[in-house]
């Protein structure tokens, strides 16, 4: 049974972070770009903290189809994927301001950086989350989890570029042409080529604090989890 609640919940926040998304001109129209940042933030965090909560109360949920925890240097994989899952979720760091609505938040095309990579880099990281942890847990449940992950970040490779395309008709089929979905491709084909200096960048320094604050708080993490009533 947890195992289609977990669903449920993940297409309850891809129907509210999506779908909010989608909307967003139409939003900043009524409540300006810091009003609908605020609430696109609090509606997406009010399903992705139980959903995170549920997650955490029955990863271990199903069918335990392996078990390597006690493998020498699985837990340094696990960890390391975990930490480069990061730095591909990075781009949101960038931009603090923005995403608090402290600033006015701004729509930009990046081309820089990860997006060399990457023209999505969050669906990278998640991916590469979901692997680490599904190599740790090694449930069914997790294993469902993962795909489920995976498949609404597969979805939203494809409607971030439809809003992209919406809403940089001009440059973004430069952008498109240029960069990849794929890890890397389009530096295999010559279109892109790291520039090591782009990444000299602060927001590098908040992403590895916060993967120490992570790996400190794991545990802390696992026993509030247990507050959800689930």
């Amino acid at each position: 049974m947890s195992h289609v609640i977990i669903l449920v919940w993940l297409l309850g926040f891809a129907l509210v972070h999506s779908g909010l998304a989608a909307l967003r001109p139409q939003g900043e129209q009524r409540l300006g770009a810091r009003g609908y940042r605020v609430l696109f933030a609090t509606a997406s965090l009010a399903v992705a903290v139980p959903l995170l909560g549920y997650f955490l109360q029955h990863r271990y949920d199903g069918v335990q189809l392996w078990q390597v925890q006690d493998v020498p240097g699985v837990r340094a994989w696990v960890w390391g994927l975990t930490a480069l899952s990061f730095l591909f979720l990075f781009p949101a760091t960038f931009n603090l301001g923005e995403i608090a609505a402290i600033q006015k938040p701004q729509i930009r095309l990046y081309s820089q950086g990860i997006i060399r990579i990457c023209r999505h880099p969050q669906m990278v990281g998640q991916i590469l989350w979901c692997i680490a942890h599904t190599l740790w847990i090694g449930s069914s449940f997790m294993v469902v989890t993962s795909l489920g992950l995976i498949a609404y970040h597969l979805f939203g490779v494809w409607h971030g570029d439809r809003r992209w395309a919406a809403r940089y008709p001009e440059a973004f089929p430069e952008l498109k042409a240029n960069t990849s979905i794929i890890p890397f491709w389009a530096i295999v084909q010559g279109k892109q080529k790291l520039v090591w200096r782009e990444f000299l960048r602060p927001a590098y320094v908040g992403v590895a604090v916060f993967v120490i604050a992570v790996y400190w708080l794991h545990p802390q993490m696992l026993r509030w989890a247990q507050v959800f009533p689930f």
